[in-house]
């Protein structure tokens, strides 16, 4: 559902970027998902990949702080300088619904990982103090109004669906793979039969999604 409020700016888009050959990328942004952080296997496995195959990337992978709107805030704060013709993105679960939106914003070509679809929905049921998945001794707060953040952050038809590539597990034990796939119809899919929400299997096709963002 699209928010009547529009979306803040982050960068303009990119003039020219061939979606079948994407330009050796310069930067790239990891975006971590709900209770999780820089810390996660796929972020750390991300990090390994930079350090052995493109130690010159520039590369962001935040904390994200609880509320959403503050999350979108600092991501423009880090790629404010970032060509966006040579940025890549990369985000999972509620990392993967904010990618979209900086996706949106400035055409960057963007790998999503059981992307969130619709989390003001989903996360209305974990308001309250909540612990992170790396260190459960991190204590954080999810506050009733970022809810409604999530909703104004919500995006409507895809603007670059091209540029987009979404892995789907449809053994995913959080989200629904069919509500994913739906949302991203128009964009490149690859659907995995099973696996699962932390994509355990992340490793084997490391080199096609770095491969699709230019990597």
């Amino acid at each position: 559902m699209s928010s009547s409020r529009p979306a803040s700016p982050l960068l303009a888009p990119a003039a020219t970027s061939p979606s079948d050959a994407p330009a050796r990328r310069t930067h790239l942004l990891y975006l971590h998902g709900f209770r999780s952080s820089p810390r996660s296997a796929k972020a750390q496995r991300m990090a390994r990949w930079v350090s052995e195959h493109r130690p010159d990337l520039t590369v962001a992978s935040p904390q994200l702080p609880p509320s959403p709107r503050e999350a979108l805030a600092l991501v423009r704060t880090l790629i404010r300088d970032w060509p966006t013709d040579t940025m890549a993105v990369m985000g999972s679960s509620l990392g993967g619904f904010y990618a979209t939106q900086v996706a949106q914003q400035t055409g960057a070509r963007t790998v999503l990982l059981n992307p969130a679809v619709d989390p003001a929905r989903d996360l209305a049921a974990y308001i309250g103090e909540q612990t992170c998945w790396q260190d459960p001794s991190e204590h954080f707060f999810f506050r009733p109004e970022f809810v409604g953040e999530l909703r104004e952050l919500q995006v409507g038809a895809l603007a670059h669906p091209d540029r987009l590539m979404a892995v789907i597990a449809k053994g995913d034990e959080v989200l629904d793979w069919r509500e994913m796939a739906a949302r991203y119809s128009g964009c490149r899919i690859k659907l995995l039969d099973g696996s699962d929400h932390g994509l355990s299997d992340f490793d084997d096709y490391l080199d096609e999604l770095t491969a699709f963002l230019g990597l």
